[in-house]
């Protein structure tokens, strides 16, 4: 131990105990001017990564590599090496891991007998096949291992393979079985039972694989495990923000709209910073959409756009934002084109597309092709099994059902929705099917169930300051009176419906929203209005709506 700092490397194993990254990192510095034992390198390098010092993270696997191999123990240069590609790989030097695994491995076929290191060098192949999409290679491989790991009672080797193994059943389609899995990895994550080398890392494929497939209820179990975690490590630069993006979905999905924002903000803000391994994209876009829920439709274009070109692909979030300013034909292409080019390998953004698709083409009056999405759509969810994502497709055929013509029918979907989104604690998404209950109700002649409906979904959109469905429902709450006596001016009372919407200040997308018809009905029905009140203007309706007591000023 020539050489070292006196009592430099007590002070840092300490501080790697007590997970203080940054403290933990200088007194290894301090420590590493002389021959340092090979577990304390795999420290040095661990807190190196962790307080955001990537590259000397990797030069410190390297330098375990090399004193190893002189002393040799080439086992132990086989572990630093599969190490350093590690964390080499999940930052984009696909080369340079590929050179280190390939070290690895050499070692490891050198030694010939079993050995847990093995069962490491064998992660890589499970990788490159993951992300390749290769997923049944990738479960066969991860199965290999996890016995390797068993058998040599290697916690973070059983932790990384248990941790790919389900996320590629999940990719096989074998979507419960991944999730048990996962959940296993997950409790000795929680339990402690890892090091900090890839905690971290399960805590963020597992929030992935939530992602994937859209598992509500887990995903907010473990983002609260996973923030729990960062927040016991002040010090912790690396993860910190994914898991603000995680929050701030969870939260978002909960109805704390606020919090949500600023937590995107926040996670903006830290992965902006120069140590952090991870960029800003999805953060952006996080932001994209809380911008557009509120209606402030320019501070969301220009973030879905900030996040694309940082690479995070804006659908469905920006096609959603051209169809409430009135470009349902751009979104309709944007969405087609998305959905031709996604692989499928992400459920739960595929869900999203066909559900967005789904509210454009009824917009455009285009039922049959959403009759066509929603098909689509149920036999995707049927796959996953995800809670959230029935509710998504449910709310769809009922949506549907409503655009043409047959609201008996579509109450039942709607009510499936309504209730899978409200045992999910979603309020906004419940809201936006008791909109849907209330149209359809009205259709059956039922108004004064229907403007409960509209009442209850409205005190909703108000409490998350959803404005523009705030506006609509408003417009709502006004039905024209039910039978076939014209109303005032010899409108119908399709087309009273119609004013009121006009008078709230809504464009011809949003009424064809609103009223689940097509825009060019809604056009024609205006024009009708104008002709039959002698009028040349949207604002002479409005006027005439207020005057005759059809709308509020």
């Amino acid at each position: 131990m020539r050489g070292v700092v006196p009592g430099a490397l007590d002070l840092a194993r300490d501080a790697f105990a007590r997970n203080a990254w940054d403290e933990a990192y200088r007194h290894y510095t301090d420590a590493a001017s002389g021959q340092l034992p090979h577990e304390d390198l795999h420290r040095f390098a661990i807190a190196a990564g962790l307080c955001g010092r990537k590259a000397e993270s990797i030069e410190v696997y390297a330098r375990a590599y090399r004193e190893a191999l002189a002393r040799g123990e080439d086992l132990a240069a086989a572990r630093a090496a599969f190490w350093a590609g590690h964390v080499l790989f999940f930052e984009g030097g696909m080369s340079r891991a590929s050179g280190w695994w390939a070290r690895g491995r050499q070692l490891v076929e050198a030694y010939g007998d079993d050995c847990v290191e093995r069962g490491y060098l064998l992660i890589p192949r499970g990788l490159e096949n993951f992300f390749g999409g290769n997923p049944s290679v990738t479960e066969a491989v991860t199965k290999e291992v996890i016995a390797i790991a068993r058998r040599f009672g290697d916690a973070d080797l059983l932790a990384i393979a248990g941790h790919g193994h389900g996320r590629a059943l999940i990719r096989l389609g074998r979507i419960a079985e991944g999730m048990e899995a996962l959940d296993e990895v997950m409790l000795a994550v929680a339990s402690g039972e890892t090091t900090p080398a890839i905690t971290g890392d399960v805590y963020c494929g597992l929030l992935e694989a939530c992602r994937e497939v859209s598992d509500l209820r887990r995903a907010r179990e473990w983002t609260g495990a996973l923030s729990s975690w960062c927040e016991r490590q002040p010090e912790l630069v690396r993860y910190r923000g994914p898991c603000l993006i995680y929050r701030a979905e969870v939260m978002q999905l909960a109805g704390a709209w606020g919090e949500a924002f600023e937590e995107a903000r926040r996670a903006c803000e830290w992965l902006t910073s120069p140590a952090t391994p991870e960029g800003p994209a999805d953060a952006f876009y996080r932001i994209a959409e809380l911008h557009r829920l509120r209606g402030a439709y320019d501070e969301a274009e220009e973030a879905y756009r900030q996040a694309s070109r940082l690479g995070r692909p804006p659908e469905p979030g920006l096609p959603l934002l051209w169809l409430a300013r009135g470009r349902a034909d751009a979104a309709r292409a944007a969405l087609q084109r998305a959905l031709a080019e996604d692989n499928g390998a992400d459920p739960a953004r595929r869900a999203g597309l066909f559900d967005a698709a789904i509210q454009v083409m009824i917009a455009l009056g285009d039922t049959a092709a959403a009759t066509a999405a929603t098909a689509e759509l149920e036999s995707l969810v049927a796959r996953v099994g995800s809670s959230f994502l029935q509710a998504t497709a449910s709310r769809a055929r009922g949506a549907v059902l409503v655009a043409a013509g047959e609201a008996e029918p579509a109450l039942r979907p709607l009510r499936a929705a309504w209730a899978g989104f409200h045992r999910l604690e979603a309020p906004y998404e419940a809201a936006r099917v008791r909109v849907l209950v209330g149209t359809a109700l009205r259709h059956l002649g039922d108004q004064e169930s229907a403007a409960m409906e509209f009442d209850a979904a409205r005190q909703i959109f108000e409490q998350l300051g959803a404005g523009p469905d705030l506006r609509k429902v408003d417009a709502l709450l006004h039905p024209s009176p039910a039978g076939a006596h014209p109303g005032p001016g010899g409108l119908t009372a399709r087309e009273v419906e119609v004013l009121q919407l006009v008078a709230g200040g809504l464009t011809n997308r949003e009424i064809a929203t609103a009223l689940v018809i097509s825009e060019h009905t809604v056009a024609r029905h205006v024009q009708n209005m104008l002709a039959k009140l002698g009028f040349a203007s949207r604002t002479a309706l409005a006027a005439y709506a207020v005057e005759h007591g059809l709308a509020t000023p």
